[in-house]
Formats: structure tokens, C-alpha cells, sequence
């Protein structure tokens, strides 16, 4: 069992930075694969990043490529979500996500353990 708990959320004005953290309990965290999703009011939820268990492989969605930096730090048992560059497109509630397999999947369902999420809103 993996419990997460996000944080970092918030208000931000077009063009700032948001750092997302999401804390997971038990002794387990590395090895998971770990996710970051959202989904904006009346849209279905959509993958944003993954990384690998060790950290050495990191996948994004293109509407975040380049804005957007997924990172890990197994011995705080950590994920981070640095966002960058932000658009009001990116309001959205944003879930952490972790799945006891090898490969980043684009795929929710794929992941075993979701976080409660955390609100992030872009003003114009």
C-alpha cells in the first residue's frame, strides 16, 4: 500500500512557475514508477510526465515539453513536478500517480496508487 499526498498548488499569473511535490509513504517508493496527471473542469484526465524508478528516464506530454521538469528523490521517498512557463491551458486539479511496473505508461489506469490532487490555476 502507498499512500501520496501532493502539495504546492496554487495561483499563479501566465508565465510563472509552480513547483508540485508529492510525498509517498512506505519503504517501497523506488520502486514505482511514478506519474503526474491532471484534469481541468469538464476534461477527461490526461498524463503529463513520468519517471522511471531510479530517475534516469523521464517522459512528457507535448503540450508540456520544454515548460515542465519531472524529477525524483528516492530518499525522501519525493516526486517533484517543476513547471515553468505556465498558461491559464494548465488550470487544472493535478494528480501524482504511482505504478508498480517498469515502464512509464501514458495510461491512468495503468497506475496502482493516485494522490487526493492538488489545485493549480493559471490567470491570464
Amino acid at each position: 500500500q502507498v499512500q501520496l499526498v501532493e502539495s504546492g498548488g496554487g495561483l499563479v499569473q501566465a508565465g510563472g512557475s509552480l513547483r508540485l511535490s508529492c510525498a509517498a509513504s512506505g519503504r517501497t517508493f523506488s520502486t514505482y514508477v511514478m506519474g503526474w496527471f491532471r484534469q481541468a473542469p469538464g476534461k477527461e484526465r490526461e498524463f503529463v510526465a513520468g519517471i522511471s524508478r531510479g530517475g534516469g528516464r523521464t517522459d512528457y506530454a507535448d503540450s508540456v515539453k520544454g515548460r515542465f521538469t519531472i524529477s525524483r528523490d528516492n530518499t525522501k521517498n519525493t516526486v517533484y513536478l517543476q513547471m515553468n512557463g505556465l498558461k491559464p491551458e494548465d488550470t487544472a486539479v493535478y494528480y501524482c500517480a504511482a505504478d508498480n511496473s517498469i515502464l512509464v505508461s501514458y495510461t491512468g489506469s495503468s497506475y496502482d496508487y493516485w494522490g487526493q490532487g492538488t489545485q493549480v490555476t493559471v490567470s491570464s
